[in-house]
């Protein structure tokens, strides 16, 4: 009997274990600064640190940073998806070790900024490669190295996490996208999908508020064809002539080779093989055929320029599969940068 109340006593005085926090921050961003479509360059930033965190006062953690999609900002994840108690579970189970994660508002009033520099909406890129990471090693424990450093996105995030390992291995030394969309060219061509008689007739962006697909598309003219003198800031790469669609060639190639991912490869097959791990996946079930064919063919350009990759197709619908303990994020990507990233300071 004394001995069970000695252990019951010591149990009652075995301190609570921390708990995770979110913090919620704005950023000025100077590479956003003035742009012609007059977004905020204050940036919303939400940071995810893990149980102890504020118990371990010397320890650093790696960073994961997470793009959204449409119309998502830095909360998204958190308020729609649990983001913050599925996390909480990884860590505890060993899914993964203790991480930070950090995400960001890149949204625009057409629905993303497609994470690169624009004469229309600003220079998302500047903003996250030169701002946000640097404001973020500043304020938090990080390892603020490459090795210790991913990135990852959902669809449209997929696509700028691909784009930032591309372009910036220095900055992030592994890469898991989502589903990720733009890839390459589907089974339609992208000018079948707006309606051009709208966006011709548009003198704002009011005037496209209810049409989804002219909104995503004009989020990509903005990013990739931006033009601060047109009522919408972008050239149009095609108007709508004499009851038909006519097509400019000139603009069409410079879209095209800004916009798909699969048109990067060439220039950027270096990088990628700096990555520590490269990784994404698609839903069979995607009822936008055009986002299956394209991840397909993403794959065979890698294998041509000899890019180490791994790539999954499986069994669901169009983000469907992403959240919860049997989604994606918690059985793939987390696990995907826990093989991949750096836990411990060199």
């Amino acid at each position: 009997m004394l001995r069970w109340l000695v252990t019951l006593l010591a149990l009652s005085f075995v301190p609570a274990a921390a708990a995770s926090s979110l913090e919620h921050g704005r950023i000025e961003s100077a590479a956003l600064a003035g742009n012609a479509a007059g977004i905020s360059a204050t940036r919303g930033v939400t940071v995810y640190l893990p149980d102890g965190y504020a118990a371990q006062g010397a320890k650093r953690f790696p960073v994961v940073y997470y793009l959204s999609g449409f119309f998502e900002d830095d909360r998204a994840p958190y308020a729609q998806n649990g983001a913050q108690a599925l996390f909480d579970r990884a860590i505890a189970r060993g899914v993964i070790g203790d991480v930070i994660v950090v995400t960001a508002d890149f949204g625009t009033p057409a629905g993303g900024s497609w994470y690169v520099n624009s004469p229309a909406t600003g220079n998302w890129d500047d903003f996250m490669v030169r701002e946000l990471v640097p404001w973020v090693d500043r304020r938090y424990r990080t390892i603020a190295r490459s090795d210790a450093r991913g990135v990852a996105g959902d669809r449209m995030g997929g696509h700028g996490a691909i784009r930032f390992g591309m372009r910036h291995p220095d900055i992030f030394g592994a890469v898991y996208a989502l589903h990720p969309i733009g890839t390459g060219p589907g089974l339609q061509t992208m000018f079948s999908r707006p309606n051009w008689q709208l966006l011709q007739s548009a003198k704002g962006m009011a005037d496209l508020q209810g049409d989804g697909f002219s909104l995503i598309f004009t989020s990509i003219f903005q990013a990739h064809l931006g033009n601060p003198a047109r009522p919408l800031l972008f050239d149009p790469p095609a108007l709508w002539e004499n009851g038909r669609l006519s097509v400019d060639p000139a603009v069409a190639e410079r879209l095209n080779a800004s916009f798909f991912l699969e048109r990067q490869v060439a220039a950027h097959a270096a990088n990628l093989k700096r990555l520590r791990g490269l990784m994404f996946d698609w839903a069979r079930g995607d009822a936008n055929p055009d986002h299956i064919v394209s991840n397909q063919a993403f794959t065979r350009v890698l294998d041509s320029f000899g890019v180490p990759y791994e790539a999954e197709e499986y069994r669901c619908g169009w983000g469907e599969r992403h959240w919860g303990e049997g989604g994606r994020i918690y059985t793939e990507m987390l696990p995907f940068f826990a093989r991949t990233l750096a836990f411990q300071p060199a």
